[in-house]
């Protein structure tokens, strides 16, 4: 699944934090002894040229948070949802998961302001899959409006993402099963299916559960 988030935060992150890897850097520093000072340079050029061609197709879609005097942006391109969804009903979260729907995996939520995506394209993605990531931007914002009217609980929003699982079981939904999984501009022959529906996140933040073996199975090991 395609994800045009930057991994330049996840890093730094993962190595300053209290019982944080330093065994990640190294991953960092091949990058740039790899590259070289050209290559760092010529990778950083394109990836704010790929951001400003985001911003620019999605700008009168979705407001444009942090631009320069000309409207430019640097490497992130944030797209503001607060007023959509207050107009629409549609939260980041729900345009997020729909995002999974058309091959996404949603970029960094709600940082550096709540409420908003940003977009980091990096050097690697080419111009057909940013044209794809715009496409499908633009065709959420469509079904934000469609939400707007017909009420965002029972929408293809607040439905997603949809499992393989759930088109072939009883459907419940008011919005057609096929404009669910096949949205358009998606692939069949190359569709990406979530291993699970919607979870409740706030339940899950609250609720933590640890999936790796109990501390004394480990100790006993040893």
């Amino acid at each position: 699944m395609a994800s045009l988030a930057g991994p330049e935060s996840g890093v730094g992150a993962i190595a300053a934090a209290p019982y944080g890897s330093a065994s990640i850097l190294p991953i960092s520093w091949a990058y740039v002894r790899l590259m070289g000072g050209a290559g760092l340079q010529r990778s950083a050029q394109v990836a704010i040229l790929a951001a400003n061609y985001v911003a620019s197709r999605l700008r009168e879609a979705y407001p444009i948070l942090y631009t320069g005097e000309h409207g430019l942006v640097a490497h992130e391109c944030i797209l503001d949802l607060r007023e959509l969804t207050k107009s629409t009903g549609a939260t980041v979260d729900d345009v997020a998961k729909r995002l999974v729907d058309y091959g996404f995996h949603a970029p960094t939520m709600s940082f550096p302001v709540a409420g908003t995506l940003m977009v980091e394209p990096t050097e690697s993605e080419d111009l057909a899959e940013l044209d794809r990531f715009c496409d499908a931007m633009l065709a959420i914002r469509g079904e934000m409006e469609q939400a707007a009217s017909a009420g965002i609980e029972g929408s293809v929003l607040r439905g997603a993402p949809h499992t393989a699982l759930s088109l072939a079981s009883s459907w419940e939904h008011n919005y057609d099963r096929m404009d669910a999984a096949f949205p358009a501009g998606v692939d069949p022959s190359r569709k990406y299916w979530a291993p699970v529906s919607r979870i409740d996140g706030v339940y899950g933040d609250r609720n933590l559960m640890c999936s790796c073996p109990p501390i004394e199975e480990l100790a006993e090991q040893d």
